[in-house]
C-alpha cells in the first residue's frame, strides 16, 4: 500500500505539471520574435502606447513608431487592384496592403519631422541617396539663410495607394497623402515674419517608395516626392 501511495501521488503531480505547461506554455526557442513593420523595423506591440514613440534618435530593433489605430480606419475597406501589386505580392508572401499603409504614414511622420530637426541621421536610413542629397542641402541651405520656411506636422487624414509599378527587380508604390500642417516663415532671430502659427492647412503630396524584390533587405526607401497636379 505504502508503494501504491507513492505511484499514485507521482502520477498526480506529474498530471498537474502537464496541467500548468497547458495554461502556461513554455519557450521552445522558435517562439516569434515580433512583427516587423515594412520598414523592416520590429514593432513591439507592448512597448509603448498608441501614438507613442519608443527609441527615438536611435537604430535597430529599439527604433520603434506607431500610429493610433483611428487615423488608419476606411483606407483598406477597398483595397487596390493592379498587375503590379499581384506581382509584388507573389515575389513577398509577407507583403499586404494594410501594412504597406502603416509604414507609409510612419515613414511620411518620420521623415516630415527630421526635415524639420535637421536629423540627417534619421533620413538617411529613410531615403535614396538622390532624395537625401537634395533634403540635406535644403537644411544646409536652411542653417545658413535669413529666413526660412518651417513646416509643422499635425496629423495625417488619409493615405492610399495612388500607383504602382515593377520595373526589374525593383517595385515603385506611389501613396497618396493628405495631411495637416502649419506653415511659417522664420527670420534669423526665429520670429515669425509670414503665415500662421495657429493656422492649420490641408496638403497633398505624393511620394514614391522602392524596393529591390530579390533583395533579402526588407526596407522600402522614399525615391520621388511630389505635389499633386491641380485637377480643377
Amino acid at each position: 500500500m505504502q508503494y501504491f501511495d507513492i505511484i499514485l501521488f507521482a502520477l498526480i503531480a506529474i498530471f498537474l505539471i502537464l496541467r500548468l505547461r497547458s495554461v502556461l506554455g513554455r519557450k521552445t526557442g522558435n517562439e516569434k520574435q515580433g512583427p516587423t513593420d515594412v520598414f523592416g523595423r520590429r514593432t513591439h506591440e507592448d512597448a509603448a502606447g498608441p501614438g507613442q514613440k519608443e527609441g527615438a534618435g536611435s537604430t535597430g530593433d529599439e527604433n520603434v513608431y506607431r500610429l493610433p489605430d483611428s487615423s488608419r480606419k476606411n483606407e483598406t475597406a477597398n483595397p487596390v487592384s493592379s498587375p503590379a501589386l499581384t506581382q509584388i505580392q507573389l515575389a513577398d508572401q509577407s507583403f499586404t496592403q494594410q501594412d504597406f499603409l502603416n509604414g507609409a504614414r510612419m515613414a511620411f511622420e518620420m521623415i516630415v519631422e527630421s526635415f524639420a530637426k535637421g536629423d540627417k541621421d534619421t533620413l538617411k536610413s529613410l531615403l535614396s541617396p538622390e532624395v537625401y542629397k537634395n533634403f540635406a542641402t535644403a537644411i544646409d541651405d536652411r542653417a545658413t539663410s535669413d529666413e526660412h520656411e518651417e513646416t509643422t506636422l499635425v496629423g495625417i487624414k488619409s493615405a492610399v495607394i495612388h500607383e504602382a509599378t515593377v520595373e526589374g527587380r525593383t517595385a515603385y508604390i506611389t501613396i497618396k497623402f493628405v495631411s495637416e500642417e502649419v506653415s511659417i516663415v522664420r527670420n534669423k532671430a526665429g520670429d515669425v515674419i509670414s503665415g500662421d502659427p495657429n493656422n492649420v492647412i490641408e496638403v497633398e503630396d505624393l511620394w514614391t517608395f522602392a524596393r529591390n524584390m530579390e533583395s533579402s533587405d526588407p526596407n522600402w526607401q522614399l525615391v520621388a516626392t511630389e505635389t499633386p497636379a491641380d485637377e480643377s
